[in-house]
């Protein structure tokens, strides 16, 4: 049997044509089926991870002190910035609103377009995925003016030379006159509720460099966007509640987005 595997793998690397015409109409019809079922499990697999990236379904959320707005760039699923959604915000949230004093509730999320007015509607912004993300000259100008209006934007979920590159340009254009500068651990916001050592925290996933956060101030030099590189703190977000990743990183990336949160409502 094995060497007729082999004879069949040979067959149909060199001639396709040759292939077809040797197997019989019951084995194409079985490989049809397993090729439709392993389609329709990917697409199941895939569709569960990246949570309804498909068709995103949008939240009413409740009347509650916090919303999460998560910005969408671009158009429909384009650009990974519904990556983790809804997960990663249900979570945060859940845990934010047992552990802290703020009224929130689970469902406190929102899809915000960038082009939307609605944007100023809620004081904390964030951004999947910079590297797979195209401003356009609206989203450019709403970005700049929800900063210079006080809100606070989360930039997360990108890594590599390429990526940051793609995230420079798009940051350069609505901050032409602000640094981008490289966050110590000496900056408050490592103690707004939980007190964080170290800024560092490992990424979920190997993205063969070390996690790095950057930061721009606003015109009163408080912290106004916080650039997650090399990271992904909404993968731990979106799957705390499974073992999938070790138990001190998850823990370190809902404390630094508790502390992101708080800073953004109290600065």
């Amino acid at each position: 049997m094995q060497g007729h595997n082999v004879k069949f793998c040979l067959i149909a690397t060199r001639d396709p044509e040759r292939m077809l015409a040797m197997v019989s109409p019951k084995w194409m019809a079985v490989l049809l089926l397993t090729t439709l079922l392993g389609a329709a499990a990917f697409g199941s697999v895939y569709g569960q991870r990246f949570n309804r990236g498909f068709g995103y379904e949008n939240n009413e959320p409740p009347h509650t002190e916090f919303i999460f707005a998560r910005w969408q760039y671009g158009r429909g699923i384009n650009g990974g910035w519904w990556h983790d959604y809804p997960d990663a915000e249900e979570h945060i949230n859940q845990i934010m609103k047992e552990a802290t004093g703020i009224n929130v509730d689970r469902l406190s999320y929102r899809i915000v377009p960038m082009s939307s007015k609605d944007v100023f509607k809620y004081p904390f912004g964030y951004i999947s995925e910079p590297g797979m993300m195209w401003l356009t000259d609206l989203e450019v100008k709403n970005f700049r003016e929800f900063v210079d209006r006080g809100g606070f934007v989360m930039i997360d979920d990108f890594d590599g030379p390429r990526q940051f590159q793609v995230m420079q340009q798009n940051i350069q254009r609505v901050f032409p006159d602000r640094e981008m500068f490289r966050l110590d651990d000496s900056h408050a916001i490592l103690n707004t509720y939980y007190k964080i050592d170290s800024l560092y925290v490992e990424s979920p996933y190997n993205v063969g460099a070390d996690a790095v956060f950057y930061g721009i101030n606003n015109e009163k030099g408080h912290l106004a966007v916080i650039i997650c590189f090399n990271n992904d703190i909404g993968d731990f977000w979106e799957w705390i509640d499974q073992p999938l990743y070790a138990v001190k990183p998850s823990a370190e990336g809902l404390k630094l987005g508790i502390n992101f949160i708080l800073y953004a409502m109290t600065h």
